[in-house]
This record gives C-alpha cells, structure tokens and sequence, in this order.
C-alpha cells in the first residue's frame, strides 16, 4: 500500500478513534515500515552509486589499499549505431595519426642526440672562466 493512501487512512481512522484503536496502530506501523524501507533503499542506492564512483573491486577493500582519486564522474555510456561508432572511430585513428606525424617533425628537427656541430665556438677568455 501507498504511504499516500495510507496516511488518507489514518486521517479517516483519527476521526473514529473509539472503534478502532488497533486498527490505527497497525496502519501506522504498516507506514512507519514503507517509509524506513523508502529511507534504506535510498541510503543503498546512494552507496551504490559512491561504490561505482571509487572503483570498488571487491568488499574487503579497505580505505588504506585504495589510491586517493579526486572524485570522477562516471562515464556515460553512448548509445552509437555501429556505422557512428565506426565514423567516430576513424576520425580520432586520423586526429591521433596527425597528432603523431606532428610530434614526429618537432623532435627529429630538435632532437639532443643528432650529431651536429655548435655553431659558434666557445671564446678562450685571458682570466681563465
């Protein structure tokens, strides 16, 4: 039964109190029960989420064993047609790929270990330094 339905109840049995003074009892017991499992699954969906959040393996986890994480949203799992997925896919295989060639031009142009000659000598000074 409905905590809505149940409280309308209530209300019913207060005004006849006389008669029915056991029934009222059960009935407020029946909704002090629904709220308090209300309150708990609430309390384990919330726990739940958290757990996901941390990246729990396992119960006997402890906090020592577990790397301070800032806390991260959970990643949104997109619901693509495998045609997008394989468009979107191709398009960061290039991105990456460009990114890579680039990279690939700035440190061969650069690089420490290439054998080439200083371009101007180093001056002998008269005081030695």
């Amino acid at each position: 039964m409905k905590p809505k339905k149940l409280k309308k109840r209530i209300q019913q049995l207060e005004k006849r109190l006389r008669e029915g003074t056991q029934r009222l009892a059960r009935l407020r017991r029946r909704l002090h029960e629904s709220e308090s499992a209300k309150a708990l699954k609430a309390a384990r969906k919330s726990a739940a989420r958290a757990t996901a959040l941390t990246g729990k393996k396992y119960p006997g986890q402890t906090a020592k064993t577990k790397k301070p994480t800032s806390a991260k949203k959970a990643k949104r799992k997109l619901n693509l047609s495998p045609e997008r997925r394989a468009q979107l896919a191709a398009a960061m295989k290039a991105r990456w790929a460009a990114k890579r060639a680039a990279e690939g031009n700035s440190t061969t142009s650069s690089d420490q270990n290439s054998p080439m000659l200083p371009t101007q000598l180093p001056e002998n000074r008269a005081d030695g330094a």
